[in-house]
């Protein structure tokens, strides 16, 4: 490694070991003051009751669709966001683009409804 390339990747570098440091410190702290020292000792709590099932239930599988479709429609507006903004000085091809791209998303809709991913019953 040459002398410039030492001093170029030298604040990464820095960055990267007050990282490791600091993640260290904080795993060893807890370690350390931690109160109950075994897992079975340890239950979630709710509000005084005995829990009824696993802390770390799984959801049905339904729940599962619909947060796939909920995620393309939320990247659907982290494009169409920026997208307003340079409608204007784009033009014609840029809304062409995004009346592709809404078709295609359109389509994983029409899709989701004849699988029946949004039926709830």
């Amino acid at each position: 490694m040459t002398q410039d390339a030492a001093t170029e990747f030298a604040p990464a570098l820095l960055l990267l070991a007050v990282a490791v440091v600091g993640v260290t410190l904080v795993y060893g702290w807890s370690y350390l003051v931690r109160q109950a020292r075994s897992m079975l000792t340890a239950e979630p709590f709710l509000s005084g009751a005995a829990p009824v099932e696993h802390a770390v239930s799984r959801y049905h599988v339904r729940w599962y669709t619909i947060t796939m479709v909920f995620l393309a429609f939320d990247m659907e507006m982290v494009f169409m966001y920026p997208w307003a903004v340079v409608v204007a000085q784009i033009g014609p091809k840029a809304v062409i683009e995004m009346f592709g791209f809404l078709g295609v998303l359109v389509a994983g809709v029409v899709y989701a409804w004849r699988e029946g991913a949004l039926r709830w019953t």
